[in-house]
Order: structure tokens, then sequence, then C-alpha cells
């Protein structure tokens, strides 16, 4: 058990009121962590009372339901955060109410926001820290905890695509499926089954997506077509991971607008091009080949596309230089 594990053990041993909390605009991998840790504590410690808090997302439901609570009344409580790297984007919590705060996460570092930031970049997901933790600290994973964790780390590995080195996320995979019986068969659809109207968007986004010479895809979505295939903003997020296999495209970005917030809402992924330092640009960030960015301006979504494909040439162009570098027989 490593040190950042056996002290997080240690603080949820000592605090009767946690909450757990993750990023705003959550995905499987942020919900799943939450509630698995919560369900898993409460497994525990009977006891203790542990919310999982957070903006309910409908599509989600099947992981659990979330909880309310009114943090003014919490005396001396733990806050966890989950997959999230920086504090303005944490949903339903002010690190400051706290008396202690404990970071989990699988994201390059941005705000230091606990007194414990166990962060490992190279895991596949949170989930698969969360695993870890409860393996490591022998908490006990009933059917619904390990769908949820292998639930989690399936998407935000893209099926496994992306694993940490070494084979540690199929390793703690294997322990979890052994040590819970699930059945991945019947996981599985929960997180792939779509409705058809789903499907026919992902056609539309591929039919109309634009792609440069330097290999860089982008789509902008407006609200009017998000109502006419009947799906809603956060569609564009859930379908990204989809165009991975593209032959012509190294990089890629969706953009869709959220009504409620405000805000263009972009999703960034890549095979090659290291992307979250641009996406720092533009209130966003992430991983180097999967991120995000939010826009409240129309006009710095055109600059954001510039500054991507500008990263596709200089990617494209070091690809040809290393191969002239390189000896020949």
């Amino acid at each position: 058990m490593n040190s950042k594990i056996r002290a997080i053990a240690r603080r949820i041993k000592e605090y009767n009121d946690i909450v757990i909390a993750r990023h705003v605009g959550p995905d499987p991998d942020a919900v799943a962590s939450q509630i698995a840790l919560r369900d898993a504590i409460r497994l525990r410690y009977p006891s203790k009372n542990v919310y999982a808090v957070g903006a309910p997302v409908n599509k989600f439901k099947y992981y659990g339901t979330l909880d309310k609570v009114n943090e003014d009344k919490l005396n001396n409580a733990l806050l966890f955060v989950l997959d999230c790297p920086n504090i303005s984007r944490i949903d339903s919590a002010d690190v400051t109410k706290y008396k202690e705060v404990i970071k989990i996460d699988h994201h390059p570092f941005e705000d230091k926001m606990g007194t414990i930031e166990w962060i490992e970049e190279n895991a596949s997901s949170t989930c698969e820290m969360v695993t870890e933790f409860l393996i490591s600290a022998r908490y006990r994973a009933n059917k619904e905890i390990a769908e949820n964790l292998f639930l989690g780390v399936v998407a935000d590995s893209d099926r496994f695509l992306f694993t940490s080195p070494g084979g540690k996320t199929l390793e703690l995979m294997s322990i979890l499926i052994k040590n819970s019986k699930i059945n991945i068969r019947d996981v599985y659809p929960k997180l792939l089954l779509r409705p058809l109207n789903e499907v026919k968007f992902q056609s539309y986004i591929t039919e109309h997506m634009k792609v440069t010479a330097n290999g860089f895809g982008s789509l902008k979505i407006d609200n009017k077509t998000i109502t006419k295939y009947k799906v809603d903003s956060g569609t564009a997020s859930n379908l990204v991971n989809n165009f991975n296999n593209i032959e012509e495209i190294i990089c890629w970005a969706l953009v869709s607008y959220d009504e409620k917030n405000k805000v263009y809402k972009v999703n960034i992924r890549s095979r090659g091009p290291v992307i979250n330092e641009v996406a720092a640009k533009y209130n966003g960030g992430g991983h180097a080949h999967a991120s995000g960015a939010r826009i409240t301006k129309a006009a710095d979504i055109e600059k954001l596309f510039k500054d991507l494909d500008a990263t596709c040439k200089e990617y494209k162009k070091s690809l040809k230089e290393s191969k002239k570098e390189q000896p020949t027989e």
C-alpha cells in the first residue's frame, strides 16, 4: 500500500461527515468514481454520513443517485475532489467550507486544493485509482460498486485503448472482476447501447466535419441541429472518442453551445499532437491527447481551431524531420 492510499484510508476513518465531489459537466469516469467511492465507504462504515454531490445527469442515472448537502450544516467535514484538477470546475462543493480536502485525479496538476493530493497522470482514469485504493485498503466492492468502476475505466480508456503502463489497468480490472464476480457482458450494454437518433447524430458529425490539409477536423454544432436529432448539448462530448480511427484526422474538436450556462463546450482529442497546452489558453486543459475548453466568445472558437491546426502542422513537420534523422542501412 503506497503512502497516499494509507493516508487517505486513515482520514476516512477519522471523519464522520464525508462529501465526494467531481467536475462540472461530468463524464462516466467522474460520476462512476464518486458514487463507487461513496458506496464503498458506506459499506465499510455504515454509521458515517457520506454524500456524492453534483448536478444530476439523466444519461448517467444507471450509476446511482446523487445526494444533496447543506454545506453550512456540516461540522468538521472531509471533502474528496475526484477527476478534477482545478478548483473552478468543482461541481456543488466549496473547498473553503471543509476541514480537510483530498484530491484523487489522473489529470496533470493545476490547482493545489487538498492536504492530500493523489495524482497519477499515467492512470487510465480516476475509476482505476479508486479501484486501486479499494483493493489496497481492503475495502469491499459489491456488484454495483464493481460495475461502476469497470464502466468508468472502460469509458475513459476507450475500451482499454489507453491504459496505464505495464498493464496495471488490466491487472486491477482482473482483480476487481474476480473479487466481485461481475459479468462484463451484462455491464457493457449500459455504456455502449445508444438510441438510433444518437447514431444518426454521429453520422451527421462525420458528414459535416471539416478536415484541413494538416489533419485537423472540426465541427461547430448549433442548437437547431441538436433539436433536430433529439439529443442534448452533452451528446457531442460522449461521441468525441468515436472519431479516433479516421486515417486523415490526427486531431479533432467538436463544439456545442450550453444554453443554460451560456458557454461553448469544446471537446478535443488527438492521435499524436499535444493539445492540453492549447486548450489551457482557452479556459480549458486536460490530458496531452484528450482535453476540453469552455469558451464564452464565439470568435475565440476560430482562434482555437487555428491554434489546433497549427499544432497539427508542427506535429507532422516534426515527424518528417525525425524520419530524415533516422540512419539508413
